[in-house]
């Protein structure tokens, strides 16, 4: 309590820089672009959910990969064998154990083929690991005499990784040439490109641009056959059959007589004499002059224009063209005409990347999701404040001042980090509110048993804030456990709520300890009170005597109850499941015209053929959410299917607002990393407990807050709210809630254990929950008064999310306050000796000493 210049100016320099680094952030644009130079630009990003635009997580085609790597291998080996060293063969493929095998004319020649093969090794550089090379090739020979190249798996998961790298680069140009601003592209692992443009509603027109290979290559076709007698009577060797846009098909050379790569340039343009659109390209200088020499070579032949192993146009050359110049053309638009001029102008995919997810929002939708947050998070604050006032008065106002500091500091945060802010990271600063304070209370409540025990008001608030400490630390602590491993294992939005969470914790252990000491040390200097009047409404009176262990076995049987109904709905009735961990598509639609009819949604649905569609009435009585099962043929049968809703909804004035697509691939993935998610943040609790504790507090912790988790899971079964990705952020919530809880009332039956040393436990273990059970309420009521909110104007979105929280946090309160103590018990907690000497006593017997 004494006055440190250090501290107050470490307080106001903190303060005043969270509010000059924040503040850009809340300015209209017009403002943020006149602010003078030396103050911090706004670094705080708006997800997609706040500001619409387009998701897309892409995955290299592996199955592409070794199919288009085999063939060019086998190109390769025709090439050495037969056109260098004059060594006959035939060579077949077997993708299955992606190899090809070679069968020479004349076996005596199998020694060179083995040299000429070996020759095609290539070894692929691993920066991750030093620049060490894996060798992508394996040689040997069948019982049958035949030579086979085998591509290594190692050699193909560096392919992948190394065309996932240049991948990024041609997407960043794709992308450019939209003109849209701040868009994200990241590297997700070793085969996945996480691409966010935010503004881009447009999300098939992104997809195809993104996507699309874009790989163009000149062929010769083949003369004096058709593709059909090909097929038929078989392919000449060096040919291959490729498809063309108006669905018939062409039988070209496999050999690649100019490659997209030398083109420089390509741009939309208008043919004049037919009167369509095209595409014209120029060549650089090699490429122009390869180009000539081919047209001059083949003049009265036909020339096939290949993208992406499709037959684009395949005309008769009728000159020679020697400008290095040249259009395309086929059944465009003038839209399709500039996209395609765009990819080429950008480069070719090195690889095909297939569409795992899809988000897309609308800006309209944007707009509503951060007026709901902004509702739920300034309804939340007002509660919040006004009740630390009426609770605890002039002591209320330390910790509002506190509360708005550590806010302010959370958007500091996330601007220097460059973060984005999500509409699940409004609700995790929401929470934080409510959370904030707890510290505070604590503190309070640490000073009010303080003065009862006889010291003096200064005694009482310096012990109240040093004895609180410890269990402020480690209640801090196991919700951040919570919150990083939320982050590391989730996705998405969900990362957004993970690290404003963890963040909000962080801060709060600045604010509520120092700043709230400072603060009372200012108050305590000026007033000089005689009596500490800190506390002026409870809900809880002093110095109850609950019998919580005499009601202990009821309260357990009831619990088991709870748990086998929890678990049985699980079991046989299933949840619920969002299409994270199922696959599909789900189409957030809005009635412009007045409420939707849902039964007429259904019926304009009902035949278009797309499996099991479920429709139901979402938020607002205009708005829709309909859900299609994954369909088969991919994610062009999913578009395809969100394209028939669109149309068959139109007439009625329907509209879409959002829709997301997962595949049965992600969706997979996202329900293991959640299991594993949750297990995990339990395994890292229970070790710091055990640490911080003794090994009975840690299984009774990870015991009650396990069957906090099985009776929130048991709500998404019983009630049937949606289980989605966000229901798993809520459990790991609740995880760091329920401890909180638990760890205060573990932390005071530790301490008394030191100082009743001859009480027996079960009393013990009561006194201890009826002297933090007043604590234990109002935090969780501030809790409620951020997550009610929520619940009410968070939006449909965040629904079954803050419903879980709100059901979850009160049943947290149930187990740490009755079913923790009885667990003790059981556990074998037993009561120190009265010998301090004893290896159980040989921790600090002072009773100032505690925390």
């Amino acid at each position: 309590m004494q006055h440190s210049p250090i501290r107050a100016i470490i307080i106001l320099l903190v303060a005043v820089l969270g509010i000059v680094i924040a503040m850009p952030n809340f300015l209209p644009k017009d403002v943020q672009a006149s602010l003078p130079g030396w103050l911090p630009k706004p670094g705080l990003v708006l997800g997609l959910d706040l500001q619409g635009g387009s998701h897309l997580l892409l995955e290299v085609d592996r199955s592409g990969i070794v199919e288009q790597r085999l063939s060019d291998l086998r190109r390769d080996a025709r090439n050495v064998l037969a056109n260098q060293n004059g060594i006959g063969n035939l060579i077949t493929t077997d993708p299955a154990t992606n190899s090809i095998y070679i069968e020479l004319t004349d076996p005596s020649q199998k020694p060179q083929a083995e040299t000429a093969l070996r020759g095609l090794q290539n070894t692929l550089s691993n920066v991750m690991f030093g620049g060490t090379g894996v060798e992508e090739l394996a040689f040997g020979e069948t019982a049958d005499g035949k030579l086979s190249v085998t591509l290594t798996p190692e050699g193909i998961t560096q392919r992948m990784s190394s065309l996932v790298a240049q991948s990024l680069e041609v997407i960043r140009s794709r992308i450019d040439e939209l003109g849209t601003t701040e868009p994200s592209i990241q590297r997700q692992g070793d085969t996945r490109v996480l691409v966010q443009v935010p503004g881009f509603g447009d999300s098939q027109r992104l997809k195809n641009i993104i996507s699309q290979t874009a790989r163009l290559t000149f062929h010769m076709v083949y003369p004096g056959m058709s593709a059909e007698q090909a097929e038929a009577q078989g392919l000449p060797a060096g040919t291959m059959v490729l498809p063309t846009q108006d669905g018939t098909k062409e039988l070209v050379y496999e050999d690649v007589a100019l490659g997209g790569e030398s083109l420089v340039d390509a741009q939309p343009s208008y043919d004049q004499q037919r009167g369509i659109p095209v595409v014209s390209f120029k060549f650089d200088t090699r490429g122009a002059i390869t180009f000539g020499e081919i047209t001059s070579q083949n003049v009265g032949k036909r020339f096939a224009i290949v993208l992406d192993d499709t037959v684009i146009t395949a005309p008769v050359i009728q000159q020679p063209i020697t400008g290095g110049t040249g259009q395309i053309s086929g059944n465009f638009t003038t839209a399709s005409a500039n996209d395609l001029a765009v990819l080429l102008r950008a480069g070719a995919l090195p690889a095909s990347l297939d569409v795992v997810e899809e988000r897309t929002v609308d800006a309209s939708l944007g707009a509503d999701s951060i007026r709901a947050g902004l509702t739920a998070g300034v309804v939340a604050a007002v509660l919040v404040v006004g009740f630390m006032v009426i609770a605890y008065g002039v002591w209320g106002v330390f910790a509002n001042v506190s509360l708005v500091l550590n806010v302010i500091l959370i958007f500091a945060a996330l601007s220097l980090m460059g973060a984005t802010l999500t509409l699940p990271g409004i609700a995790g600063i929401v929470l934080t509110i409510g959370m904030a304070v707890d510290a505070n209370v604590l503190i309070y409540e640490r000073m009010r048993e303080e003065q009862r025990s006889g010291k003096s008001p200064l005694q009482a608030i310096t012990a109240g804030f040093e004895r609180a400490w410890g269990t402020i630390v480690d209640s801090h602590l196991t919700q951040l456990v919570a919150a990083v491993v939320l982050y590391f294992m989730g996705s998405g939005p969900v990362q957004g709520f993970a690290v404003t969470l963890g963040l909000g914790i962080l801060t709060s252990l600045f604010t509520s300890y120092t700043v709230t000491s400072y603060q009372v040390g200012l108050w305590y200097r000026r007033v000089r009170p005689k009596t500490l009047k800190i506390q002026h409404f409870r809900f809880i009176p002093d110095g109850t005597k609950i019998p919580f262990m005499k009601i202990s076995r009821y309260v357990i049987a009831l619990s088991i109850i709870m748990s086998v109904i929890s678990v049985g709905a699980a079991y046989f009735k299933g949840f619920n499941l969002g299409i994270d961990f199922v696959g599909g598509t789900a189409i957030e639609v809005q009635h412009t015209e007045g409420p939707a009819d849902v039964g007429r949604v259904r019926e304009l649905l009902d035949g278009l053929e797309l499996g099991e569609v479920q429709v139901q009435g979402f938020g607002t009585p205009e708005d829709v959410l309909v859900r299609v099962q994954a369909q088969e043929g991919g994610q062009d049968a999913d578009q395809a299917a969100v394209t028939k809703i669109r149309d068959a909804l139109a007439g009625d004035q329907y509209e879409i607002r959002r829709t997301e697509a997962v595949s049965g691939t992600v969706s997979g993935e996202l329900a293991w990393k959640g299991t594993i998610a949750v297990i995990i943040a339990l395994a890292c609790i229970l070790v710091y407990i055990w640490f911080r504790f003794e090994w009975q507090f840690a299984l009774a912790a990870v015991t009650t807050t396990s069957h906090d988790i099985i009776m929130t899971i048991g709500l998404f079964s019983l009630t049937g709210l949606e289980f989605n990705l966000s229901s798993i952020a809520a459990v790991l919530t609740l995880v760091g809630l329920s401890l909180n809880e638990t760890v205060v009332v573990s932390d005071r039956i530790r301490e008394n254990l030191r100082k009743h040393r001859k009480m027996p436990l079960p009393e013990l273990i009561d006194l201890s929950i009826n002297q933090t059970i007043v604590r234990t309420s109002l935090t969780q009521f501030t809790v409620l008064l951020a997550l009610v909110p929520l619940v009410l104007f968070g939006g449909e979105v965040l629904r079954s999310f803050t419903i879980a929280m709100t059901f979850g946090s009160l049943v947290g309160m149930y187990s740490s306050v009755i079913v923790n103590g009885p667990i003790l018990i059981n556990f074998g907690l037993k009561q120190k000796s009265d010998d301090p000497t004893t290896p159980a006593n040989k921790e600090k017997s002072t009773d100032g000493a505690t925390v």
